[in-house]
């Protein structure tokens, strides 16, 4: 367990913090499949198929691996009712995804592993907003090992099943609100596992279905908070607190009217209803953390175009639903409606194969009211622009 928990801190340094859309998911694990709006489950036929749907594995011949580099930069402003504006710190950020999957020869079972990073969280605004006391920084970190193993059934329907090892980290600042810097911090990290399955059907050359699915998960996070000045509070002590990651179900269609097109729509629902009231236990008093955040889709409609030497060009939209809702509204998740838009090239040789993808994510201003003293109430605006590169090989 310590080499595995050394591993991926070491692949979190690398990892995004700062990432926010259809509350904390990250979707975008392929540089190919953002280039076509995530519009990937009903195609799934490179190794980020075991994020997008592990039945996919199937259709990939002897070993193959990639790797992918997702960088992005993002900000979030605020409006308030008085006029003050203030805005999330400028992060670049980058998040690695590692794929690789075995099919033997003459044989139905294909098997696969990929360390990927399926939700992540991190913001930092300025100490001197004015609603400081209900948040000036929080950061998750959830990384996840998964082995599948996907069975060809007939060849033109596919299964697939694995586990999921999951580590994640927490960590929130807020102000207390006594003094002019006083400061609140709890910093935890913990395991939990899970699992995924997903089925590929292709009935015809020029339609296929997926259906993929992550199971829920809970993590007890376990660490310290601590307050600054200490007196009257303890300067540091040992909290805990539990947080329900959801349930994800994803379905898609692709329809291939020749072999130079493909095109691709996916419904993507995240169960965020289950996350409610996260309580902070610790030995002064436990806090209650209020999310209470519902149910949202990302719709997702991609194209693909395909030309003779290996080349390809793709585009992509995604419609992404705003998961939190105004009675519950934290500065920490300022979430909201979001158009995302993205374009890619790629192309593959004998054995390597690459894409490059842009992404361009819009979120039209967010008027809030109703949150605790009025301190956060105002208008809030999110852009952000990122690059995806994929590298892959093919054993």
């Amino acid at each position: 367990m310590r080499v595995m928990t050394r591993l991926l801190v070491v692949v979190s340094l690398f990892s995004a913090w700062q990432l926010y859309a259809l509350g904390i998911r990250i979707a975008d694990q392929d540089s190919l499949a953002t280039a076509r709006g995530n519009a990937f489950t009903a195609t799934a036929d490179n190794p980020s198929a075991i994020y997008y749907n592990p039945a996919g594995i199937t259709q990939l011949e002897g070993q193959n691996a990639s790797y992918s580099l997702y960088g992005i930069y993002l900000k979030s402003s605020f409006r308030s009712t008085s006029g003050n504006e203030f805005d999330t710190k400028d992060e670049l950020q980058a998040v690695p995804h590692l794929y690789y999957t075995f099919t033997p020869k003459v044989c139905p079972v294909s098997a696969g592993i990929g360390v990927y990073t399926p939700y992540g969280l991190g913001l930092e605004w300025p100490f001197d907003s004015q609603f400081r006391v209900l948040a000036t920084e929080g950061r998750i970190l959830y990384m996840t090992v998964n082995p599948v193993v996907a069975w060809k059934i007939l060849p033109s329907l596919s299964i697939a099943a694995g586990p999921t090892l999951n580590y994640s980290q927490a960590q929130l600042k807020r102000g207390i609100g006594v003094l002019a810097n006083d400061e609140f911090k709890f910093k935890g990290d913990g395991w939990a596992a899970g699992y995924t399955a997903g089925i590929l059907w292709r009935p015809h050359p020029k339609h296929a279905f997926g259906v993929s699915y992550r199971s829920a998960t809970r993590v007890d996070f376990e660490g310290h908070s601590s307050t600054t000045p200490s007196p009257p509070l303890p300067a540091r002590q040992s909290a805990s607190a539990e947080f329900d990651f959801p349930q994800n179900v994803i379905v898609g269609y692709s329809f291939r009217p020749t072999p130079d097109w493909n095109f691709e729509v996916n419904i993507d629902w995240t169960d965020w209803d289950s996350l409610n009231t996260v309580t902070l236990k610790q030995p002064s008093g436990n806090q209650p953390l209020p999310f209470n955040w519902r149910s949202s889709f990302f719709y997702e409609f991609g194209a693909t175009r395909f030309f003779d030497g290996g080349w390809r060009v793709s585009a992509g939209y995604i419609f992404s639903e705003n998961s939190v809702p105004e009675s519950s509204f934290n500065p920490a998740v300022p979430d909201s409606d979001r158009h995302i838009f993205s374009l890619g090239a790629g192309r593959n040789y004998e054995h390597w194969r690459w894409d490059l993808a842009y992404q361009l994510a819009y979120g039209p201003s967010r008027d809030v009211t109703g949150t605790p003293f009025g301190l956060a109430d105002g208008r809030y605006e999110f852009i952000s622009h990122a690059i995806n590169l994929s590298i892959g090989y093919a054993f």
